[in-house]
């Protein structure tokens, strides 16, 4: 820690930061644009100017950049006398001379960081009166809007998506006044992560379009912190609404998770979440006719439901909340309960949960990873499924840089050096997959085989490190020289991370991993080695602590006349098993009742349909990756946009029905009696209802706001409807107000927190306002609990591993490929996402493409699960001959076809 003198008073500041960053961290405002706490301090903008005296007879002083100049012990500056005051203003207008006045038509307006800054600086009156510079702008695909001649050259978006994100097809061109930022020619932006531009940025260069298409003021919006549903890695964002809409999704600050940034599917994938596209109401339904019920018309057909048939069987859903699950399991009974997974990934999860339960591996945080030395991936498309892990392990490799340069004096936050070096020294990352992958282009090596040949190569470098485990023979040469390799590197280093998971749907390659992990820790019991393990939804883990069958366990019983109806909530069949099944399954529409707020297929031929709420709309729990329990919160009520609404909670709709079935009163008033009933039944899942904020939560007597402070007051929320509006709703599920009333300011309680806004601070950087040290921990603990302790005695999870690799060689056996988008569900139902799903193809090797003579635009026919399959090929390098990848999980996709044998397959001859 270092003492520093600001305006004659003295500071306690951290000595690794810069003089910009100590001044927040102490609560002092200094203006700046080029730094960012992620991005480090470049000197451009030459906004941060403070006054620097050699000691306390200095009178004159000199001007430096406080975000270039470290916070050595004994410094003495001041940042509000009238030389750096008058400098910071000159700045600014120097900055300005070519923006643009258009903040009123701006979609940055009340939201940006250079009106901030601007009025921060006291700058009002503009000089220059000449023609201003101007630019063309880009195509930048569907997310994103160019206005470049907004730029203020603060070099803040090349730095990110060239330097931090790893992005290719962006740059800085031009030089002196004519300086442009943007792609060679329009097109999309390639990179998974070019949506952080927008909140970047600190002006309105790259704003978000599907924001802008139904534009509105942040003062207007109401707010919930949530959780994103589109992955296992649990991003924390902040959700705005206005009018029923979802109309803007922002990253939420987590110093152990996201940090500052989200993956473009988290940001931009929410209009499937629109009232105007989904179901609003229950509905009866049979072959003739359907009819529309009200709330206690439905609630009587779902008690004739139950009580008409002998045995249901209650499908869960992976991608609704523990709530909803543990419901329907209260409903149906335990034995009569399946959360929705199939049998490999039940048995992928299985072992994920006993390891997170009884290993004393660590597993790391999401922005953990960036620690680590030497990472070996396996069996995962990271990027892809996981794309915010895949930035993680990008800035692991390029730590050594970092840490080469701080060895050397020079401090982390000036990146010019990184930048040089970055590219000579990195850390070493090993990937291990079917085919090729993004991350490919950072890894010392790519391994690339059969899933059943990848487990193999892990054996052989668990055996290498421990050996005790069983023998593996019959590897290459080349391929013993990497396990060597491989071995070495993960042993030497300071901390290793190994990392997989079950989108191979191949509990295998858990396994091993597991057991490269723990001859790791055996071998050197000093030596730090983590594990990650991805599900491939994001409350897998939350599901599968309340158990259940898998879902061919479920149709197995209604096969055998076990069971004579189902209940599906949040869940479509025709995702899991083939499409000839399924129809077979629900010709008998009276014998299934189906709860979900998508107009999925299981949903359109279901006799008994209730209409949810989304997790936008709702509030409650799931569970990430690393064990870590996370609430999201209601955004806003549905109901209250129209009177014939009727949409409740899955949770309500199986809790009203049961109670009526029961004869008793209703005992789940709230969300807290929800958590009250599963902590007693779950005791791993206790800590949720001890530790996480509950609904009679208040600051100083007061809910928390949804809503900004506006000056205007307060504004009519239906005044698309009728600007004469009811009083707004009480929510009784959480702490939150629906309202600007309320407590809104940084607080040691408030874990929570709805959206980033503080006095004089309106943009995404006004997150500063809520660090203890700028960059680094909130004032308040980071949100969500872990359920799994690090166990401290030695547990042996240790398994020999059966290798099955018979291949036949005249079939093909089907593997499965992703895509950021068009991999998850319920984003499949998202009109913007829809319009960037790439189009179906069959991943093939060039060895099979010549063996069948085919082109790069030829179409090959096969048949699966009865059902004929007509794609284009797209050729891959490395993937194995008798292998053929396609888009399982998609709409016509389903997961049942891993692993299944195609006998006949042939080019399709127009």
């Amino acid at each position: 820690m270092a003492k520093i003198y600001i305006d004659s008073v003295m500071y306690i500041v951290n000595e690794s930061d810069n003089l910009l960053q100590a001044c927040l961290s102490v609560g002092i405002d200094v203006p700046y644009f080029c730094w960012h706490p992620l991005l480090g301090s470049l000197g451009a903008c030459r906004q941060c100017a403070v006054t620097q005296y050699k000691n306390l007879k200095d009178n004159q002083g000199q001007l430096i950049m406080s975000c270039m100049t470290p916070a050595i012990d004994g410094t003495i500056i001041a940042v509000h006398n009238t030389e750096s005051a008058v400098f910071r203003n000159a700045i600014t207008e120097l900055l300005l001379t070519n923006h643009p006045h258009d903040c009123p038509v701006c979609e940055e307006g009340g939201h940006c960081h250079l009106q901030d800054m601007t009025v921060m600086v006291q700058h009002n009156t503009r000089k220059y009166r000449f023609n201003k510079r101007t630019h063309k702008n880009q195509y930048l695909g569907s997310f994103i809007k160019h206005e470049m001649n907004r730029c203020i050259t603060c070099y803040r978006c090349v730095r990110y998506y060239n330097h931090y994100a790893d992005g290719t097809d962006f740059g800085v061109y031009g030089s002196n006044n004519n300086i442009y930022f943007g792609r060679l020619e329009d097109g999309m932006l390639e990179n998974e992560h070019s949506g952080n531009l927008i909140e970047l940025c600190p002006t309105g260069v790259f704003t978000d379009k599907i924001y802008s298409q139904k534009y509105t003021r942040k003062w207007d919006m109401q707010y919930a912190p949530s959780i994103c549903q589109n992955c296992s890695v649990g991003c924390n964002i902040s959700i705005g609404e206005r009018y029923g809409e979802v109309r803007r999704i922002e990253n939420r600050y987590h110093e152990k998770i996201n940090h500052y940034l989200i993956c473009d599917l988290g940001r931009f994938s929410y209009t499937h979440t629109y009232l105007s596209a989904r179901p609003k109401y229950p509905v009866c339904s049979n072959k003739k006719y359907s009819t529309i019920l009200n709330f206690n018309e439905a609630i009587k057909e779902g008690v004739n439901f139950f009580k008409k048939f002998k045995r249901i069987i209650g499908i869960g859903s992976t991608r609704s909340s523990i709530e909803n699950n543990f419901a329907l399991q209260e409903l149906v009974g335990k034995d009569n309960f399946s959360n929705g997974m199939s049998d490999k990934e039940q048995m992928c999860v299985k072992l994920i949960l006993e390891f997170l339960n009884n290993n004393f591996i660590y597993t790391p945080s999401l922005r953990e990873i960036e620690s680590y030395d030497v990472i070996l991936v396996i069996g995962e498309d990271v990027t892809q499924t996981s794309a915010r892990v895949a930035l993680a392990i990008r800035q692991a490799v390029k730590k050594k840089s970092k840490d080469i340069n701080y060895l050397n004096g020079i401090p982390k936050w000036n990146v010019s050096p990184n930048i040089h070096i970055s590219e000579e020294f990195k850390n070493s990352l090993f990937i291990l997959h079917t085919h090729e992958n993004k991350l490919d282009d950072i890894a010392e090596w790519s391994y690339f085989a059969p899933v059943h040949k990848q487990v193999h190569f892990a054996s052989a470098i668990a055996c290498e490190l421990n050996p005790n485990l069983p023998k593996v023979y019959d590897l290459d040469p080349l391929l013993k020289e990497k396990v060597l390799l491989i071995s070495k590197r993960l042993i030497s280093s300071k901390k290793t991370l190994i990392i997989s998971g079950s989108h191979s749907f191949d509990s295998s390659t858990i396994q091993a991993s597991i057991n490269i992990a723990n001859a790791i820790k055996i071998k050197a019991i000093n030596h730090h080695v983590g594990a990650v393990f991805l599900t491939a939804s994001s409350n897998a883990l939350g599901t599968a602590l309340i158990g259940g069958m898998s879902i061919e366990s479920a149709l197995q019983e209604i096969k055998n006349k076990k069971a004579d109806a189902i209940v599906f909530m949040e869940y479509d069949i025709y995702r899991f098993i083939s499409e000839y099944d399924c129809d077979d399954l629900l010709k008998n529409q009276e014998n299934i009742m189906t709860l979900d707020h998508q107009y999925t297929q299981t949903y359109k031929k279901s006799g008994l349909a209730f209409s949810s709420k989304n997790f936008t709309e709702s509030s409650g729990t799931v569970i990430n990756f690393e064990g870590r329990a996370q609430r999201f919160f209601q955004v806003y009520d549905p109901n209250f946009y129209s009177d014939d609404y009727c949409l409740f909670e899955s949770w309500k709709w199986l809790h009203f029905i049961k109670s009526k079935i029961d004869k008793t009163e209703i005992s789940w008033l709230n969300l807290d009696d929800v958590i009250d009933s599963y902590a007693k039944k779950y005791t791993i899942l206790e800590p949720i209802k001890l530790k996480e904020l509950n609904s009679s939560f208040r600051i100083h007597g007061q809910k928390i706001s949804r809503s900004p402070i506006r000056s205007s007051g307060r504004t009519s929320l239906r005044s698309h409807i009728n600007i004469h509006e009811p009083s707004q709703p009480i929510d009784i599920d959480t702490m939150f107000a629906f309202s600007m009333e309320g407590y809104n300011q940084p607080n040691k309680s408030m874990s929570h927190i709805p959206f980033a806004w503080f006095p004089g601070w309106n943009s995404p950087q006004s997150w500063n306002k809520f660090q203890k040290q700028i960059g680094k921990n909130l004032f308040s603990k980071n949100s969500g609990i872990h359920l799994f302790k690090k166990n401290k005695n030695k547990v042996n999870m240790h398994s020999n591993i059966i290798f099955n690799n018979i291949i036949e060689e005249t079939y093909w056996y089907i593997i499965p490929y992703y895509h950021l988008f068009g991999n998850e569900e319920l984003t499949q139902y998202s009109s913007v996402i829809i319009e960037n799903i790439p189009i179906e193809y069959a991943l093939i090797s060039f060895e099979d493409s010549a063996k069948l003579n085919l082109k790069e635009d030829s179409i090959v026919e096969f048949n699966c699960l009865n059902k004929n399959y007509r794609l284009s090929i797209q050729l891959s390098k490395y993937l194995n001959k008798q292998q053929i990848g396609l888009p399982l999980g998609r709409k016509g996709f389903p997961i049942s076809l891993i692993g299944k044998k195609i006998k006949f397959l042939q080019e399709f001859i127009k």
